[in-house]
């Protein structure tokens, strides 16, 4: 069977932004890593897998300059308390959109998924992927 492109962001994606994010909330407002955790909702070891680069290095993003605006937006927005839990869903779908769109889950994907042919799909680049 297929395996979807949001399962492939929830095993690669998903952990990639989170560990962006928590990098953000350290270098630039200097949180710890205990309320790191708080704000994203996951453990302070996992944080610590983040800083290690030990977890959410399914994919390098550091050379992506969209996808890093939005993180720093996403992480402001966070440190403010700007967002609703809704809002956070938007802006969070927004960054994981933005990666599938640039066609940077193609090559995890195909490792994820020997059946797909990565060079023929591109589903996630055109405009029913804006899920």
């Amino acid at each position: 069977m297929l395996l979807l492109p949001c399962e492939v962001a929830v095993k690669g994606v998903l952990p990639v932004i989170r560990a962006l994010i928590a990098e953000e909330l350290g270098i630039t407002y200097h949180l710890k890593q205990k309320e790191i955790a708080k704000i994203l909702g996951v453990s302070q070891p996992a944080v610590s897998l983040y800083y290690k680069k030990m977890r959410g290095k399914a994919i390098d993003l550091e050379r992506e300059s969209e996808v890093r605006r939005l993180i720093k937006k996403l992480s402001a927005s966070l440190v403010e308390k700007e967002l609703t839990p809704k809002d956070f869903i938007s802006e969070f779908c927004k960054v994981c959109v933005k990666i599938r769109a640039k066609g940077l889950i193609c090559e995890l994907h195909g490792t994820l998924d020997p059946s797909l042919d990565i060079e023929k799909c591109g589903y996630c680049m055109t405009k029913a992927a804006k899920c």
